[in-house]
Parts: structure tokens; sequence; C-alpha cells
């Protein structure tokens, strides 16, 4: 099992060719969250932050756009697309938020680690939900007392 050790450096400096994820997959415990790892981790989430940056940008520019529309039903469409837009925009502002969360703690050195129980979160995990600050034990923990006893 692979125990958490602080990173000595502020910053994980990117190796010439990132890993893979088989290759990620392939890894032993023992060379959980290092530089090779993190460099991949760092790179996904940085590229997470960009298409959801270009995102938001491209629904100011799409909501700049107005067009008078005198029928009501076809204004009533477009102001509730505009909506599920805004909707779909904030739900991708929470995620970015989490996004560079996760960033700062690759460079904090305390990347995929449980916040919780201090443990690995794992890197099947991570490499499907790369924001992830609980185990999946943690987090079925977390659900199960928000299921019995409400937020």
């Amino acid at each position: 099992m692979a125990t958490k050790s602080p990173k000595s450096t502020a910053t994980v400096n990117a190796p010439a060719t990132l890993l893979t994820e088989e290759e990620i997959l392939k890894m032993s415990e023992k060379d959980y969250m290092n530089d090779a790892q993190l460099a991949f981790f760092k790179a996904r989430l940085q590229q997470l932050e960009k298409d959801l940056l270009k995102n938001a940008d491209e629904t100011t520019e799409h909501l700049r756009e107005t067009v008078l529309v005198p029928d009501p039903a076809d204004r009533a469409t477009i102001e509730e697309e505009h909506a599920l837009e805004l909707r779909t925009r904030d739900r991708e502002r929470k995620l970015l938020k989490k996004v560079q969360q996760s960033i700062a703690s690759i460079d904090e050195g305390e990347y995929g680690w449980c916040e919780e129980t201090g443990e690995p979160i794992g890197v099947p995990r991570l490499l499907a939900r790369p924001t992830a600050t609980l185990s999946l034990e943690a987090q079925q923990r977390r659900e199960m007392k928000q299921k019995l006893y409400g937020d």
C-alpha cells in the first residue's frame, strides 16, 4: 500500500512525453503519484480548464447575439435554450473551480490523496474523475451519511 509522502518541489515539471492511461494503470503501487503521473494529471486538468474557459467565452458571445423574434413561441424557445445553456455553464463554473483546486493540490504535493483518510485515491478513480478528493470508500461513506441524514 502506498503511503503519502510530501513532495519537496513546489511544482511538477512535465517530462518530455506524457504517459498514456495504459502506462499509468500498469505502474506499481510504489510509483503512485510519482512525477510522471503528476505531470499526466496536471496536463489533463489544464486541458480541461482550457476547454471550460473556452466554453464560457462561447456562451458569453452567444448570449450577446440578440435576435428579435416577433413570434412569442419562437421567443420562448430561444429563452429556454439560453436558460439551459446558462445552467450548463453554471455547472461548468463549479467544475472549473474544482479543476483549479486540483491543479493547486498537484503543485502543493497533495494530489491523489484522500482528504479524509490520507490514503491513495487510486489511479483508476482519478482517471475517471481527475478532480476527486476522496477515496472511493470515503466518498461512499459521505454519500451514505447524506442519504441517511440529509445535507
